[in-house]
């Protein structure tokens, strides 16, 4: 192995003690890959086995708490005590190579899928308009009551019932990408005027008693150390959003609570900077600055190549979190330990769509989304 790289494979122990073997993370991807019924699949079961078998960590794609949470279509559900069984199905695929598995948990919020969601009610902290995705139509969605954001924070916590129960390593709260929990914090789609809204103290309100509710279930329900992370977008495009200003107080927080890592999210890990960008300094610069060592920091973008994650590490990441280079091939970390990181394929290839494992579903995505990955047919 090339020894620029090290830094990837070097150990890494969480405060709780749960120990990764190295500090490459495989990134939370959704698949769009689950049977209908929203139980995961064999090809989604495949997929996972042929990837994790080098990395440090698992994270898996987003499932949704409640039934009108879906953000994905064939996105694999753990709301109900009846996926248990499927949610363990994918915990043992996760783990098969000897890294450790984290559930990724959210609710899509603004923008769950309408002809998913029960009566296509679509909610969210306040009734404002989405802006249209890829993904997901534009909605106005319906402003979640008072007893309903409390079934919200509970679902989180059944769900964290239901990861240990299915043998999960720990669960990661999704509070990125425009999902619920962000749609509370931020100042542009909370439009509340009661406890849940308005100031920072009250958009703060609903992420933090989902960390608080799950830590309970956490300290009832888990025998040993169990991790618990965080997945943030810094700001957001719309004027009047989520600024770096008000990113630096949630961290501050989910530090007083004690989780166990702040997972950031960024289009380009080493070079994306805050959209009232004053200076040259990026998004990574900025957090891992305020965090001082705090608590471990992760980072997911662009990193691609194995000097890509030695970089983001060299700057202070905790953990180099990949995940569209896991996709496209594999044997990503076999090759960068074996010295043959020359022969990382940076092409997801037609006629190797069985070798690498990729779900048809998830292969039908792919070659509709443009240049998002690079296709060869």
């Amino acid at each position: 192995m090339n020894t620029k790289y090290n830094s990837l494979f070097e150990s890494f122990t969480f405060k709780n003690g749960i120990s990764l073997r190295n500090r490459v993370v495989m990134s939370p991807m959704t698949t769009w890959a689950s049977n209908d019924d929203y139980t995961i699949s064999d090809g989604e079961v495949n997929y996972y086995r042929r990837r994790v078998t080098g990395v440090g960590l698992v994270i898996t794609g987003c499932t949704h708490v409640q039934p009108n949470g879906i953000g994905f279509t064939n996105e694999f559900a753990a709301y109900d005590d009846k996926f248990i069984p499927s949610l363990r199905r994918l915990a043992d695929a996760a783990k098969s190579g000897g890294a450790a598995a984290v559930l990724q948990i959210f609710h899509a919020g603004s923008k769950a899928l309408p002809d998913l969601t029960p009566n296509g009610d679509v909610v969210s902290s306040s009734a404002v308009e989405t802006e249209a995705t890829g993904f997901a139509p534009s909605v106005t969605p319906r402003e979640l009551s008072h007893d309903e954001i409390l079934e919200v924070i509970h679902a989180f916590g059944e769900t964290t019932r239901r990861a240990i129960e299915a043998g999960f390593d720990g669960v990661e709260i999704h509070g990125a990408h425009g999902f619920l929990v962000q749609n509370f914090f931020s100042p542009y789609f909370n439009r509340r005027e009661d406890d849940w809204g308005g100031s920072l103290e009250n958009r703060l309100r609903f992420p933090l008693a989902i960390v608080k509710e799950m830590k309970k279930v956490i300290e009832k329900h888990a025998a040993k150390p169990f991790i618990f992370g965080y997945r943030i977008s810094p700001d957001e495009h719309q004027e009047g959003g989520i600024r770096m200003k008000d990113t630096y107080v949630l961290i501050d927080r989910l530090i007083e609570a004690e989780v166990d890592y702040v997972h950031a999210s960024l289009a380009d890990a080493l070079s994306s900077k805050p959209v009232d960008s004053q200076d040259d300094r990026t998004y990574l610069e900025l957090i891992v600055e305020h965090v001082n060592s705090r608590i471990p920091l992760l980072a997911a973008g662009s990193m691609v190549t194995p000097g890509d994650a030695a970089k983001g590490l060299d700057k202070g990441l905790n953990l180099a979190v990949i995940g569209h280079a896991l996709i496209t091939d594999p044997d990503w970390i076999d090759k960068v330990q074996s010295g043959q990181e020359s022969d990382i394929q940076t092409a997801i290839k037609a006629s190797n769509i069985n070798t690498i494992e990729l779900p048809e579903k998830l292969w039908a995505v792919l070659q509709a989304s443009g240049p998002w990955f690079n296709i060869e047919i």
